[in-house]
């Protein structure tokens, strides 16, 4: 959860400072440049993304992962119940 948080503030922000730097470059506007600044801020806020899912795992540890074989014969039954 605290991805997509994280993610999406940094989004905006490395756009607005990109935007904000091509302006002191006086580079044109238009689809380059749109473009650009879009793929720009995209990587960095997929580097805070991860950057955020990696602190979690080290504080809070791996989410352990369930395999719980039991539920299959319950689950299968549940199927073949349903009216086709």
């Amino acid at each position: 959860m605290w991805n997509l948080i994280i993610s999406t503030i940094v989004f905006f922000i490395v756009a607005w400072y990109v935007r904000r730097f091509l302006d002191e470059q006086d580079f044109s506007n238009g689809k380059k440049r749109d473009i650009l600044v879009f793929v720009f801020a995209s990587l960095v806020s997929w580097g805070a993304g991860e950057a955020a899912d990696w602190a979690q795992e080290k504080i809070e540890g791996k989410n352990p992962t369930i395999k719980n074989s039991g539920d299959l014969p319950q689950l299968q039954k549940v199927i073949n119940q349903i009216p086709q």
